[in-house]
């Protein structure tokens, strides 16, 4: 298929139709309403429904309800717009019912601004809502991951039945890049009859499906919660992404750095390169589950003397780093968080004070 010059929140709209999802409800936000713009005209073209909730809150027990009833839906959103649905995600998460979020995170905390941050990672990783809960959290660095990532996120919350989220940044949803849909990711939507609430006469049954996140009964409350615990874990043993650059070299310094903002590092890298100056990147392509044996093994190589994780934050990834490489390394940190995206050179001027 050939490739198409698309704009981030665009394709990442087109790559949800093409994975079977036909259901959207969104409230506008910036940068993430280009999505929502895209869709109310291709939803229609498509027999699919688009409907813009009063708000983040009404949207999330939409998407709550649709899932409930087994069918593919998602919704896009910003920091604060996430916020606000936190609450319903914590409860499709306790159902058990398969939903896609996208987070386009702008600055925080507050309203703060519009431009790229990575500030939502301890929201998106470390729950955002309440109770014992874990979202798998994919982190594209372009707008051809971030399709792919889309239409693989569908299958990945059908598999473990619960939400699933894109953590992209401003910057991926408002840039334009060349994109091709993969057929090879087009899969058709698992059978959910012994679940879901889609009516006994379509499933031509006479078993009522409950779907609910209430359990008033200690036993069963823990129950659910081991069950979701064993599907966390096997996330853990299957669904693991990550890339590394120039690590097979006999790089001194190891960067470890996700999404927009890996990209730069690449950059930075291959500019010491030249200077002979050998530096390696380990990039979490899944932020949950996190990539915690190739991270140890990246920064405890022999020739590595430093770890540094760079992000677009005042600092959220770096405790996943330290609490993986144990000590072995000294752990550093350099971020910005106002919505300037850290140059090349301003990363190499930190890793040169590095060695």
């Amino acid at each position: 298929m050939a490739k198409v010059l698309m704009k981030g929140n665009e394709a990442i709209g087109e790559a949800a139709i093409r994975a079977g999802c036909l259901n959207y409800f969104a409230y506008p936000i910036t940068p993430q309403s280009e999505v929502a713009e895209y869709l109310v005209k291709r939803m229609p073209e498509v027999g699919g429904v688009f409907l813009q909730g009063e708000s983040e809150v009404a949207v999330g027990y939409m998407i709550f309800g649709a899932a409930g009833a087994g069918e593919r839906v998602m919704t896009t959103s910003s920091s604060p717009g996430i916020s606000l649905m936190s609450e319903a995600i914590s409860y499709i998460a306790a159902a058990q019912v398969p939903a896609v979020f996208v987070n386009i995170v702008r600055g925080g905390p507050g309203l703060g601004g519009i431009l790229p941050s990575q500030g939502d990672y301890f929201q998106a990783t470390k729950g955002g809502g309440h109770g014992d809960y874990r979202l798998l959290v994919l982190a594209p660095d372009g707008v051809q991951e971030a399709v792919e990532m889309t239409m693989k996120a569908f299958d990945l919350a059908e598999k473990y039945r619960g939400p699933v989220m894109i953590m992209g940044d401003g910057m991926i949803g408002q840039m334009m890049e060349p994109v091709e849909f993969p057929e090879d990711l087009k899969s058709e939507p698992s059978n959910k009859d012994d679940w879901a609430s889609n009516g006994m006469s379509t499933r031509k049954s006479k078993k009522r499906n409950l779907v609910r996140s209430l359990f008033l009964d200690p036993k069963e409350l823990n129950e659910n919660n081991l069950a979701l615990k064993a599907k966390y874990e096997q996330m853990k043993r299957e669904e693991v992404l990550f890339e590394g650059y120039n690590t097979d070299s006999d790089y001194k310094v190891l960067i470890t750095s996700y999404g927009t903002m890996s990209r730069v590092c690449k950059t930075a890298i291959d500019m010491m390169k030249e200077q002979g100056i050998e530096i390696g990147l380990l990039r979490p392509k899944t932020l949950f589950p996190f990539p915690e044996d190739a991270v140890f093994s990246a920064a405890t190589k022999q020739s590595c003397k430093n770890v540094i994780s760079i992000e677009m934050s005042m600092g959220q990834m770096v405790e996943d780093v330290e609490r993986v490489v144990k000590g072995q390394r000294e752990v550093h940190f350099y971020g910005e968080c106002g919505g300037d995206i850290p140059t090349p050179e301003k990363i190499i001027e930190v890793i040169k004070e590095l060695l």
